[in-house]
């Protein structure tokens, strides 16, 4: 009978601290989404408008963990054959596991780009996977908002490319003026480790962009120039574009 009363207090006890740990942990706890609108001063008629969309959504939340996912589409137009031409359709999906160590968050994450073209005939798959170490962090300083991130990638699978390793760091810097009107700066960089098969170098992509930042209730406008240097910017051809760009961005950020 005592057996049987310490064995049920057992049990007891670990569906209690199982549900206390549910409880802890958040699911869909947090997602974000923007919406960009660029014009490129590009002086090919293939690059003349971008256009982005994603969202970001941590899955699982817990103390001192998350679990994100995002996924972000890009379609570009050009005036190659009509006015508004869109050419291409690019998709990003990436899946992390972030810790907080150190007062940073860090974890695997895993990386997948696959590209295809628009009105133009394209059968084999352009695409690659990769594995990665993800750092990041996004603080208040004063009045002064920081973020920023770092990623070093190994590439698992590509299909066309020729992509063997990339490392990638972006940051953001916000300062309010008035409660309604703010200043934003940006900037990312690139560098691509290639595997030889398309005998060129490692590579290098950049951006850079500053603005104005209009907050609202639910979401944010921005308002911004900038310049960017973009790697392959075709699908199925290889080599750089540069190009200064203005736009507007709708954020929950």
């Amino acid at each position: 009978m005592r057996m049987t009363v310490r064995v049920g207090a057992w049990a007891l006890g670990v569906v209690l601290s199982t549900a206390a740990q549910a409880q802890a942990q958040e699911l869909l706890a947090r997602f974000d989404f923007h919406l960009d609108g660029e014009y490129a001063t590009s002086g090919d008629p293939r690059f003349n408008w971008l256009f982005d969309f994603g969202g970001d959504l941590d899955v699982v939340r817990d103390e001192g963990w998350r679990a994100v996912f995002v996924a972000e589409y890009e379609a570009v137009a050009g005036e190659q054959f009509r006015r508004f031409d869109v050419n291409q359709g690019n998709y990003l999906l990436e899946g992390a596991l972030l810790f907080r160590v150190a007062g940073i968050e860090l974890g695997p994450a895993w990386h997948h780009v696959s590209r295809h073209l628009s009105d133009r005939p394209k059968r084999f798959p352009v695409d690659w996977n990769m594995i990665a170490l993800s750092a990041r962090d996004a603080r208040a300083v004063g009045q002064l908002d920081l973020s920023w991130r770092a990623d070093a990638r190994a590439t698992v699978t590509n299909a066309f490319v020729d992509y063997g390793w990339e490392i990638e760091a972006a940051g953001r810097l916000g300062y309010p003026l008035t409660p309604r009107v703010g200043l934003i700066a940006a900037s990312g960089w690139r560098i691509v480790g290639v595997d030889g098969t398309r005998e060129r170098g490692t590579q290098f992509a950049a951006r850079v962009e500053s603005g104005v930042r209009i907050p609202g209730r639910a979401a944010a406008a921005e308002l911004f120039v900038g310049a960017e240097r973009r790697l392959d910017p075709y699908p199925v051809e290889f080599g750089t574009a540069t190009w200064f760009l203005a736009g507007l961005r709708l954020t929950s950020r």
